[in-house]
């Protein structure tokens, strides 16, 4: 699962949730948090948790609030943006660590996003996979008609209840169509699904995962500056389906520091897709840091 790598369980205290979490590597190397994105789990990272702790890293891969055995909040708001970064910050606090690598994919990259820009202080470096910087998914919503139309699911997910209840009602077979359809055929598998079918059959799960869009339309992310300032490396799909490759561009404008890598052939599903290369960048990438 985890490719040859021994894992631990834990529960891990985040702003106000308890957070599951999986652990891998050597609990004093240099510490790494993986964010995964909507609709995954911790699992999502199955492909990156071993080879980061083989690279002599403490890896810990969160199950995220409202996703798999994590707390799920009942209120819209309890997913804001600043509540979901505020769990990381709580997580690092629990571990007893000061400042940690933060890898994040999808809405996992978001949060990574707030994050390094409104807690730089705790984060060592940052590695975003195929996520915009927030300021960057904002301003194309409102100029670009072709981000709309790629984005209609967040205006879908807005509707109260019902897609929760759709997607319940359709053993998911809707959100697992989609997976398979954005992605390179082979990427996920019938294991792969019904895992992820397991986690979003939870009591409250599948709620919980669409109020994260829910709050991102109300609420929004509340930034003294957009800037991040750390260390950035970010790795970008080119045929995603649901981002557009400028926003990869406009992201990397609002950092002091950063590096883009792009692979023309994969999709939104990066991690997935091409893990050995993804693997290689993100541990050269975070080793620097160390040896800085």
């Amino acid at each position: 699962m985890t490719a040859t790598c021994s894992v631990r369980r834990r529960w891990l205290t985040g702003d106000g949730v308890r957070l599951r979490a999986v652990t891998a590597g050597d609990p004093h190397g240099p510490p790494v948090v993986l964010l995964h994105g909507f609709p995954e789990f911790w699992y999502g990272w199955r492909r990156q948790i071993g080879p980061l702790a083989a690279a002599g890293f403490h890896v810990v891969a969160l199950d995220q609030r409202g996703y798999n055995r994590s707390d799920k909040p009942p209120r819209v708001a309890g997913y804001a943006t600043d509540r979901l970064a505020a769990d990381v910050v709580k997580c690092l606090d629990d571990l007893n660590v000061s400042r940690a690598a933060v890898v994040g994919h999808d809405w996992g990259g978001g949060v990574g996003w707030h994050v390094a820009a409104a807690h730089p202080d705790r984060v060592s470096k940052l590695v975003v996979l195929n996520c915009p910087h927030p300021v960057a998914m904002h301003a194309a919503l409102e100029g670009s008609w072709a981000q709309l139309a790629r984005s209609w699911y967040v205006f879908a997910f807005q509707v109260p209840g019902v897609p929760e209840r759709v997607a319940a009602w359709s053993d998911f077979r809707l959100l697992t169509r989609l997976m398979r359809r954005t992605s390179r055929p082979g990427t996920f598998s019938d294991r792969d699904l019904r895992l992820y079918r397991r986690a979003w059959a939870r009591p409250g799960a599948m709620t919980a995962m669409v109020n994260w869009y829910r709050a991102a339309a109300r609420f929004g992310p509340r930034l003294p500056s957009p800037r991040v300032r750390v260390p950035t490396l970010l790795l970008w799909g080119q045929r995603d389906r649901f981002l557009g490759p400028d926003l990869a561009y406009a992201s990397a404008n609002l950092c002091d520091d950063v590096r883009l890598v792009r692979f023309p052939a994969a999709t939104h599903w990066l991690p997935h897709e091409e893990p050995a290369e993804v693997n290689r960048l993100i541990a050269e990438f975070l080793s620097e840091t160390i040896s800085a």
